[in-house]
């Protein structure tokens, strides 16, 4: 019989790796919800044509990298390749504008790409994310940067670098635009397939290749920054002032464009060199005319996503697993000693001590070896003669030292050590 194993592009995430997962998804948490952002959850799957129209056919993952299926309805769906479009599609569904003032949302899950699996890149990936609706102040392009760099850094990242550009909006990107095809118009039988494909349909996209030798001609392209209209170099101007203010250093990138088309003004990336080549752990930037693309109201928005299986390829290198480890071990042999064993286990646990039950009945000399690579602090021990005296015997690990006490005051004497 044929052995059954995850399909190419996805991976089983293991006990052992699963406490970084926790320890980022905690930490976004509670830096998220103290400014006062809420979780939403959306489906994985939306129609098709969400991610045509938000994202663009012109992109790379609407065009070569989504998973589309027609279901039994004859539907066309897609696994959502990203979390805003989703997001904005529930923001007008639901009329969570009709509240006033801005929305503050953050979200977290699986999403699809099809694309050629690499460390930290996968076909099912993961993503933390926010998105702040309904005001298009350069303080929310700051804001959301800063509690960017907030969960980094929290996570103990270090050499971490702030890309940062405008891509500007309608009028400055149909300037660019031409300027871009005028530059690359005589260079096109040098450039690769897919960017000679993007001159007239999508430009900027050209910035955003792989390929050396389209780099290479790229690096004299002209720069965006030299487009912009009044309002958008106000903006941006407006929103480098305050990340000074905010002591978050920055480089200015006027090459970065992202890879999605609905972005304008703001959009950033936050890279670490901690792997030992640059990676791009956040990106996001601001989309004001997204809403109304997708049939909404006019509405300016800025947000970000964290990828988080190159996250965790950074935690892995910088620091040990979180640890996991109970508090204490409980050992028991003897068939009245291991129904009393299970017991005092589910009352300490009650009382919000981590507490491990060995249930394996096997010889004391076995089951203590369990206790101590278990990383316990204390080892409770429950024989027989102790379950008829209504005793039990509490071993602290490191020392080695041992008191008897009877069960009525084990919870009393364990609790202050764990308050």
């Amino acid at each position: 019989m044929t052995t059954l194993q995850a399909l190419r592009g996805t991976r089983d995430i293991l006990p052992d790796e699963i406490a970084y997962w926790q320890l980022v998804e905690t930490t976004a948490r509670d830096i998220l919800t103290r400014a006062s952002y809420r979780e939403i959850r959306t489906p994985i799957f939306e129609q098709t044509e969400l991610f045509k129209r938000g994202i663009g056919e012109a992109t790379d993952v609407v065009g070569k990298e989504m998973y589309t299926f027609s279901d039994r309805g004859d539907r066309s769906l897609t696994l959502r390749p990203e979390g805003t479009a989703g997001v904005v599609r529930a923001y007008i569904e639901h009329n969570l504008f009709a509240a006033g003032g801005v929305q503050r949302l953050w979200y977290t899950g699986p999403m699809f790409r099809y694309e050629r699996p690499q460390a930290g890149r996968q076909r099912q990936f993961h993503q933390i994310g926010l998105e702040l609706l309904g005001t298009d102040a350069p303080r929310a392009d700051a804001e959301v940067i800063a509690l960017a760099t907030d969960i980094l850094k929290a996570l103990g990242l270090k050499n971490l670098h702030l890309a940062l550009n405008s891509v500007g909006q309608g009028d400055d990107r149909d300037r660019y635009r031409q300027a871009l095809i005028d530059y690359f118009t005589p260079y096109q039988d040098e450039l690769d397939a897919d960017s000679r494909d993007r001159l007239t349909r999508n430009p900027l996209r050209i910035l955003d290749s792989k390929d050396e030798r389209t780099q290479a001609i790229a690096e004299n392209a002209p720069s965006i920054l030299d487009y912009l209209g009044d309002d958008s170099k106000r903006h941006f101007d407006r929103v480098c002032a305050l990340l000074e203010q905010l002591s978050i250093p920055y480089d200015l990138n006027p090459r970065l464009v992202r890879g999605l088309d609905y972005y304008t003004h703001t959009a950033f990336e936050i890279q670490s060199d901690d792997l030992g080549a640059q990676a791009t752990v956040c990106g996001g930037g601001r989309y004001d005319g997204l809403v109304e693309q997708l049939g909404g109201k006019a509405t300016p928005a800025v947000g970000w996503a964290i990828g988080l299986e190159r996250l965790i390829l950074l935690l892995q290198q910088l620091q040990d697993s979180p640890s996991a480890n109970p508090d204490y071990y409980v050992v028991s042999r003897g068939e009245q000693a291991e129904a009393q064993a299970l017991v005092l286990t589910q009352q300490l646990r009650q009382a919000n001590l981590a507490v491990e039950l060995d249930l394996s009945g096997s010889a004391f000399g076995k089951q203590f070896k369990r206790a101590s690579r278990s990383g316990a602090k204390a080892c409770l021990v429950l024989g027989d003669a102790e379950a008829a005296e209504g005793t039990i015997n509490l071993k602290w690990l490191e020392s080695g030292e041992q008191q008897s006490l009877h069960q009525s005051e084990l919870l009393e004497v364990l609790k202050p050590q764990n308050p």
